[in-house]
């Protein structure tokens, strides 16, 4: 008798509008098993690394902030690190406070826009903003509120809210003074408010059981939620290996690199693991360093306590992604609040920067961008020319953990009985936006369609 073909089939999702690129979703069933997951992101290469050689150390700061229009603080910092790094000079006092008061507005107006704009209205059951703003627009206008408030935040300190431009080495360009600072901390106040609504809005959506298996990355800052800098802190899936850090120079040889057929952009490994950062990883690794005000909200939102950086029990470590909203709002409170204490503290500084004199040396920054640890790496000559970059960025770094994801999502799905096409569209629309992969604006959605093989 002759055996009955196995049935194929294989789900294809051709775009996916995203901030920092293109990609597309490619899913192969056979006889019910998921045997292949692709987030396929086919943007040309950009090059950033090989047109940053030859420039001035000076240089990179503005450059790469253009990586990126939602997250430019991010990369600007972490560049800052890396060259300062390399030539010797470490910024401290309050133009290491402007700089964590900066990165809080992106923060604010980044986390803010995910959660409202872009991952809300798959807990709400529409497939848009303008939707979801007709029955819930309280909400929407108060993330709008918080973004706001985020990009004024930005604009003061930066210049401008997208790629700023009044960062630089060692510092600013112009400092501000207290009484420019005054309305900013009016503002945060009352966005303190907003920041506790979204907290217990989002608590009160469903939240599907879920588990991302892979390693927990995320920089570890003493006595302080790690935000533009700190050591990386591994929380292995495997619950037999021990916490561990490591120095931000060997970022390098502990997250390597490789070329997959299906994407442009490289996927990583750490220590030869799948691995994750971003929001669940920072508050596994670091959550106990949260205010006491914002871990009150983690505990309203129905977060467990975060564990230690050590010495952890793994159920105590929340890894369902779509909880990640939760930990994001929590975030945005924190980083409302820690902005408002930096404002109180603040005296402007004598000088608007440190002189940053180049010099021939290797140089390594780490910082969290809204979506997790974000590595620079450049070496310089002696006239400070760049010779050579490296840049990893979270998403990147996420592939390989958001792929095998949506292999486990889907494989469950499809055990408790057959899906429609529309349905496991939107399964794998919300399995993606839950890792926040830069997907761009909320008007864009994917698009499916299946062919038999």
């Amino acid at each position: 008798m002759t055996e009955p073909a196995a049935e194929s089939r294989v789900l294809r999702i051709p775009a996916l509008s995203r901030v920092e690129g293109e990609a597309a979703l490619y899913l192969r069933i056979l006889d019910g098993t998921v045997t292949e997951s692709r987030l396929r992101i086919y943007e040309p290469p950009r090059f950033f690394e090989a047109f940053l050689r030859g420039r001035a150390h000076t240089e990179p700061v503005d450059i790469t902030s253009r990586i990126c229009g939602i997250c430019p603080v991010a990369y600007q910092l972490s560049a800052c690190r890396a060259v300062e790094d390399a030539c010797g000079v470490v910024v401290d006092g309050q133009l290491a406070s402007l700089r964590r008061l900066l990165y809080c507005g992106e923060w604010i107006e980044s986390q803010t826009l995910h959660i409202h704009l872009l991952h809300a209205p798959d807990f709400l059951g529409h497939d848009n903003l303008i939707d979801m703003a007709r029955t819930h627009r309280e909400h929407v206008e108060r993330g709008l509120r918080l973004k706001q408030t985020g990009n004024v935040v930005m604009e003061l300190l930066g210049g401008r809210a997208i790629h700023p431009i009044n960062v630089r080495l060692g510092g600013f360009h112009r400092t501000p003074t207290r009484s420019e600072l005054g309305p900013l901390a009016e503002r945060l106040r009352v966005a303190l408010d907003d920041a506790w609504d979204t907290v217990r809005w989002v608590a009160g959506f469903d939240f599907p059981d879920a588990e991302c298996d892979a390693d927990l990355l995320a920089l570890a800052e003493p006595g302080t939620y790690a935000i533009e800098s700190g050591v990386p802190t591994v929380l292995p899936a495997d619950g037999e290996l021990a916490p561990y850090s490591f120095p931000v120079r060997d970022f390098h040889t502990h997250v390597t690199e490789m070329q997959v057929a299906h994407s442009t952009a490289l996927h990583s490994r750490l220590d030869g693991r799948r691995h994750l950062t971003g929001s669940l990883a920072r508050y596994a690794v670091s959550g106990h360093l949260l205010s006491p005000l914002a871990l009150q909200a983690a505990r309203e939102a129905g977060l467990s306590d975060p564990p230690l950086a050590s010495g952890t029990a793994p159920g105590e470590v929340c890894k369902n992604p779509y909880r990640s909203i939760l930990v994001r709002a929590v975030e945005v409170l924190y980083a409302v609040e820690e902005a408002s204490l930096i404002i109180e503290a603040y005296e402007p500084p004598p000088r608007p920067y440190t002189e940053v004199p180049p010099r021939a040396g290797i140089g390594h920054g780490a910082t969290e961008a809204p979506r997790g640890l974000l590595y620079h790496h450049y070496a310089l000559d002696g006239d400070g020319r760049v010779t050579q970059a490296r840049l990893i960025p979270p998403t990147a770094q996420n592939q390989g953990a958001i792929e095998e994801d949506l292999r486990n999502l889907v494989q469950a799905a499809l055990a408790r009985g057959h899906m429609s096409d529309a349905d496991l569209a939107h399964l794998c629309e919300r399995a993606i936006r839950n890792h926040d992969p830069c997907i761009s604006c909320s008007a864009h959605f994917l698009d499916l369609s299946i062919t038999q093989e």
